[in-house]
């Protein structure tokens, strides 16, 4: 299983409707809206063999509204 994060940043006055649209899809097991550079920060966990790339472009960045993401792969939990 492989975890990583994706920060969304959106266009203006359209981060709860990505947040929605993103929790719609159910994909994202947490999904939290933040400050700073980007709106919204996405937690997804996905089998080894799907590459992370074309699932971000595929099921994330496909949503409308979204500017900008910023994926943070991740190594190991402690």
């Amino acid at each position: 299983m492989q975890t990583f994060f994706v920060e969304i940043k959106c266009k203006l006055g359209k981060t709860y409707p990505v947040a929605s649209a993103l929790a719609d899809r159910e994909i994202a097991s947490e999904i939290y809206s933040t400050a700073g550079n980007y709106d919204i920060l996405a937690k997804f966990h996905i089998e080894d063999d799907v590459d992370i790339g074309h699932f971000v472009a595929e099921n994330v960045q496909s949503l409308p509204d979204i500017a900008d993401t910023r994926t943070v792969i991740t190594f190991k939990a402690f």
